[in-house]
């Protein structure tokens, strides 16, 4: 028998307007005996039933939502059916040969992250409920994507993010079943690249820019291109593919410039593209300085705020680079800039670029706004399914 967890009159907002969490502070009470992971029965302060869930005293977040239904069994063949799902919605929505397959809360499997690399699979679990399972979730994947012909090699697991503390879990990573060379080849958008999965920065290469890259082909051929926060050089060669004239990537982190040369060399780009090591707050005004121009320039920066205690020094971040940024756009150039941040909503980060434009007295004029790709599904009313922000513009004097 479950243990029933009954919430607070008037709480529970996030899971009523559709999301998966119920926080320690909207809880009335536990009854029942159960250890932490196990799946309990959630009810309102009323009694009445609004599903099922895995609980973790140990973190904020006490439950996430598996499903509405009480009644439900969650065995292997309800995750089974989960994965089936996010895999079907995958073949009808993007380019599968990489790609997310499980992206937490928006798959209604909350607190696990798979991506599919070519042949190979990168687990990140961040819950304990989902730790549990896991194994199961990946052998019942593997079968769900035999039956459609792809094998896979292998499964490394890469759960080593800090919010697994939170959770009162360890941070760990390494292989699930026999191990395999970890630096795997994929083609995205006509771009090869090596994907360092073990060492790489979150599961080792980020998905979720797949057309975002694309849709900045068009405007890079023939032209000078800047590519700042470059990482391991995705924005960098889908310009150099397009034809650019040359392309400069920067990024602060050796590891990265050197995985961002090798791309280039896959790719026989290394006369058109080259990656420098450097801070790039440091380096836009040093551009401005020598009177550097580009075409075009890209701005594709960490995440500078991921709690809202740190939301000014983000603004104050992100105004900082797109100012600099627009100074080193010629005149008709464009602007590709973008925002990874959760709590930098797109409100917000609209008013910053807005705010940065005018104090250098620049007009925008907005080609095009984008998010994740949709391997990386929003879910309405899950907030934190939303979070990337891609702006692309074209940058003229005030007339």
């Amino acid at each position: 028998m479950s243990a029933i967890v009954t919430l607070k009159k008037g709480e529970g907002r996030t899971i009523k307007a559709g999301g998966a969490f119920i926080y320690d502070n909207e809880i009335a009470s536990i009854m029942g005996s159960f250890e932490n992971g196990d799946i309990v029965i959630i009810k309102d302060f009323d009694g009445y039933p609004m599903g099922k869930g895995f609980i973790n005293t140990n973190s904020r977040i006490t439950v996430r939502m598996l499903t509405r239904n009480e009644d439900q069994e969650i065995d292997e063949e309800f995750f089974a059916k989960r994965l089936q799902a996010a895999w079907d919605y995958r073949k009808k929505t993007v380019d599968t040969s990489s790609c997310r397959i499980v992206f937490g809360e928006a798959d209604f499997l909350p607190g696990i992250v798979i991506d599919k690399f070519s042949d190979v699979l990168v687990v990140e679990s961040l819950s304990l409920g989902m730790d549990r399972v896991k194994t199961l979730l990946i052998n019942r994947l593997k079968t769900i994507l035999k039956n459609d012909g792809i094998i896979i090699k292998g499964v490394y697991e890469r759960s080593d993010a800090k919010v697994r503390l939170n959770e009162g879990m360890e941070r760990y990573k390494g292989f699930i079943g026999d191990e395999f060379d970890t630096n795997v080849e994929i083609v995205e958008n006509g771009v090869r690249y090596m994907v360092d999965v073990k060492d790489g920065q979150k599961t080792g290469f980020f998905l979720d820019q797949k057309y975002n890259r694309l849709a900045i082909q068009r405007l890079c051929k023939g032209a000078k291109v800047l590519d700042c926060f470059t990482h391991t050089g995705s924005f960098a060669l889908n310009a150099g593919i397009a034809g650019a004239a040359s392309v400069l990537g920067v990024d602060a982190s050796q590891l990265a410039v050197d995985q961002a040369i090798k791309n280039a060399e896959l790719n026989n780009l290394s006369d058109t593209v080259s990656f420098k090591c450097a801070d790039v707050f440091d380096l836009l005004p040093e551009l401005e300085k020598q009177g550097e121009k580009f075409d075009v320039v890209i701005l594709d920066p960490p995440a500078f705020t991921k709690s809202r205690n740190s939301i000014k020094n983000a603004i104050k971040g992100y105004r900082e680079i797109n100012l600099r940024a627009m100074k080193l756009v010629k005149e008709g150039g464009f602007l590709a800039t973008c925002s990874c941040s959760h709590f930098m909503d797109y409100e917000l980060f609209t008013k910053t670029i807005g705010q940065a434009a005018a104090n250098v007295r620049k007009r925008l004029r907005q080609v095009e706004f984008r998010t994740q790709a949709p391997d990386h599904p929003i879910l309405w009313a899950a907030d934190e399914s939303y979070y990337l922000k891609f702006y692309i513009f074209q940058v003229v004097s005030e007339h």
